[in-house]
């Protein structure tokens, strides 16, 4: 049932979505998705939810490690990008259907990306040579990989290492000159 919810909400959005799609795309009656989740907003929030926790999930494991900085950034933007590209219809979920909502759906999506901001941040700190607006590069890192990440899904043939190589390219070379050599 979220699987279909996702598919339905990240291809036709929030308001053109309806219960009786996803109830038919899921197999199941509407009766049955309104006892589990008992509104469209309910089910729209458990969506954005699921998605975020799974693409953090994958983010923290790709950053884990004792790796050097640029490595494990690199793994977990690359992470980030195999997960959008793989999974695009909840991406368009998270990145511009909660938002494109209002509240309270967009405190769901926001709540995600601050969270792999503070991965960043960690990173980025870990990293520098001395002090540095560690925060502001991590939130100006997580809006260019959103930005890229929703033209790779939307242009078609974008690689997520193509993608991730993207970023990296343009964002290490200013980081590499605040890092430890």
């Amino acid at each position: 049932m979220m699987d279909a919810a996702v598919r339905t909400f990240g291809r036709r959005g929030y308001q053109a979505a309806s219960m009786d799609e996803i109830a038919e795309l899921a197999g199941v009656s509407k009766p049955l998705v309104y006892l589990y989740l008992r509104s469209k907003e309910e089910l729209f929030t458990a969506c954005i939810r699921r998605e975020a926790e799974a693409l953090l999930s994958v983010v923290a494991v790709a950053v884990e490690g004792e790796g050097a900085a640029e490595e494990r950034l690199w793994d977990g933007v690359l992470a980030f990008f195999t997960h959008t590209a793989e999974h695009p219809d909840a991406w368009a979920v998270l990145s511009r259907q909660s938002r494109a909502q209002g509240e309270p759906f967009a405190t769901e999506a926001e709540r995600m990306r601050e969270e792999i901001a503070a991965y960043v941040g960690v990173l980025i700190r870990g990293a520098a040579r001395g002090p540095c607006d560690a925060e502001g590069l991590a939130q100006a890192l997580v809006g260019a990989a959103e930005s890229l990440a929703n033209w790779a899904n939307g242009a078609g043939g974008v690689a997520p290492r193509q993608a991730a190589t993207t970023l990296m390219s343009l964002v290490w070379s200013g980081l590499g000159s605040l890092t430890r050599v």
